[in-house]
């Protein structure tokens, strides 16, 4: 019992069995909690000296010698000062937080006892004092961590403190208690009502149980969005970020068989002789080549407006004005092949100079309508662009070893780009009525790259 008592106080209750990657999220946003509290206690200490200093007290009443109100505001703004910077500095274990609590209730009481001693009254005089009203702050303060063991606790700090404060009046320490069972009594003199204070207690404990209950459902809702916020970024490393977007910000739920019309260009890009080293090098050797041949090439494509659709083994498929309509999405697409060009090169340069075999890369661009949407059976999804432009792409794609070339488009595609605003930084070269295997009519080819 004992040990379940010391988890639920000092670990993070309900988050024992998250994912480690999600404790960690929670923890972050709680650090951050805390820094924002205690901001909030230096701002309460500043309003309140600035209250009691401001305020004027009737000549003859005051006794000066039992003005405790400045020293308790010192001490406490001194200790949140310091709770700010092993919050900021992340050093703030599980007991500092109760401390924190319990420090917070007794400087309080304390300020409230004080007042009958600085107005020379009997103790019962505080307890008509309105600074009781701060406990309900600093036990909403505590729910800014979401968990339902501060606020509690809290709460039964500034009950058994109140209930302390009362007993203390009842035993006549703090001089007669004047014990009424008259209401008017009690609040137009330094009178005792029991049943009031036991009123006020029950009010804190009632409003402790409230905001606890609130804070637990609350806390609910936060770890399973932290959960699914954290899935869904390691998600969207599967996906292309905008079709994760589009995802995310979908009005309804993505269903199989939708899809929309698309004016898009297409990329297929390919590496060449991978399929023949992938069995002479060890499996790791071959996903790091793949990687690097990914990590080099898949950028390129994002900076300048293309999705990936998908990996193909050792290829890639990329779209241009599918995910989001594109008014320049041939010409990205050829900026793009221009850029996988020049990197191409410079990788080849690199594995030559490392003494390994140099691996090239091939492509090819086309544009067309397709339908951009969602395939599966209902349980298993994939975004992906479906129409003649794809299939020609490959076949484009697979053409270059015919033409002894590297990267092609169509003069169709070339001449849409240049539309579009797409100026090559050099002549290509172009030839007419190629014979495209897989395509009945012949195709005029613009050449890239030889």
């Amino acid at each position: 019992m004992f040990s379940r008592l010391g988890r639920w106080l000092f670990d993070s209750a309900g988050s024992e069995n998250l994912p480690e990657r999600v404790r960690d999220a929670i923890r972050r946003q709680q650090e951050r909690s805390e820094i924002l509290i205690g901001w909030i206690q230096l701002t309460i200490v500043a309003l309140v000296a600035g209250v009691y200093e401001g305020a004027t007290m009737a000549e003859g009443l005051v006794q000066e010698d039992y003005s405790l109100e400045l020293d308790v505001l010192l001490l406490y703004g001194a200790i949140c000062i310091v709770r700010l910077v092993l919050a900021y500095m992340r050093l703030l274990p599980a007991w500092t937080l109760y401390l924190s609590v319990v420090v917070d209730m007794a400087l309080l009481m304390a300020l409230i006892f004080s007042f009958h001693l600085k107005y020379a009254q009997t103790a019962a005089f505080y307890l008509k004092v309105p600074t009781l009203l701060y406990v309900f702050l600093f036990i909403a303060l505590r729910a800014l961590r979401f968990e339902a063991r501060l606020v509690m606790f809290s709460g039964i700090c500034a009950a058994l403190g109140w209930a302390g404060l009362t007993y203390y009046v009842a035993t006549g320490r703090g001089g007669p208690p004047n014990q009424t069972h008259n209401f008017i009594d009690y609040m137009t003199s330094n009178a005792l009502l029991v049943g009031a204070e036991v009123d006020k207690i029950i009010a804190i404990l009632l409003t402790t149980a409230v905001l606890a209950l609130a804070i637990s459902r609350a806390r609910r809702l936060l770890v399973r969005s932290v959960a699914e916020g954290a899935a869904a970024r390691d998600l969207s490393r599967f996906f292309d970020p905008g079709v994760a977007a589009r995802i995310r910000t979908a009005a309804m739920s993505i269903k199989a068989g939708e899809g929309e019309l698309r004016d898009v260009a297409i990329l297929s890009v390919d590496l060449r002789g991978f399929t023949r080293l992938s069995t002479e090098l060890a499996p790791g050797e071959v996903m790091k080549v793949l990687q690097d041949y990914q990590g080099r090439v898949c950028p390129l494509i994002a900076n300048h407006g293309g999705s990936i659709d998908k990996f193909l083994g050792d290829g890639i498929l990329a779209s241009f004005g599918a995910v989001s309509a594109s008014p320049t999405a041939a010409a990205d697409a050829l900026r793009a092949a221009d850029a996988v060009i020049e990197a191409a090169d410079r990788w080849i340069a690199e594995r030559r100079a490392g003494g390994l075999p140099p691996l090239a890369i091939g492509l090819a661009v086309s544009s067309g309508r397709v339908v951009f949407g969602a395939v599966g059976d209902g349980e298993r999804l994939e975004f992906t662009v479906i129409g003649d432009a794809v299939n020609f792409a490959a076949k484009l794609e697979k053409h270059n070893k015919d033409e002894k070339t590297r990267a092609v488009t169509d003069s169709a595609t070339y001449a849409l780009a240049e539309q579009q605003g797409y100026r090559p930084a050099v002549a290509h070269e172009r030839r007419r009525d190629r014979q495209v295997g897989g395509v009945a009519d012949l195709v005029d080819i613009v050449v890239l790259a030889t």
